[in-house]
This record gives structure tokens, sequence and C-alpha cells, in this order.
């Protein structure tokens, strides 16, 4: 669980970089983070499925909340 965990904010820290332009392909994603493709996806799909990245044609994004909060400072390092 704890390294399910640091996979799904590792991911949305990476979709939340200033110098990548959104969306990313989950290959290019799976390739930034170092992980395999079945863990990515599982992570994906459970992060898709709470509303907190969007998913459509092999391409991730953060959702438009999981952008706000990080414009208003909530989510950190």
């Amino acid at each position: 669980m704890r390294t399910e965990r640091k996979l799904e904010r590792a991911i949305v820290l990476e979709l939340l970089r200033d110098d990548h332009e959104p969306p990313w392909s989950i290959e290019d994603l799976g390739g930034e983070l170092g992980t395999e493709r079945d863990s990515l996806k599982r992570a994906l799909g459970r992060l898709g499925s709470e509303g907190v990245v969007l998913l459509r044609d092999g391409q991730v994004s953060a959702a438009s909340a999981t952008r706000r909060l990080e414009d208003l400072g909530l989510i950190a390092i």
C-alpha cells in the first residue's frame, strides 16, 4: 500500500510540473518515473477513478480540480 501511494504521489507531482505541457503519454510518464507499465497503469486507474487525473487515448493529465489545488498552494512536497 505504501509503495502504491508513493507512486500515485509521484504521478501527481510529475503531471503538475511547469516544464512539461499536458498531456503526458503513458510511456513518457513511465519513463520519467522509472516505473513498469503495469504498476503505472494500475496507479493511473486508481487516480482516474477518483477524479485526480484524466485518462484519454493513452494520454494522461491532471484533472482541473487537481490543478486548482496546486494553484491554491494546497499540494506541496
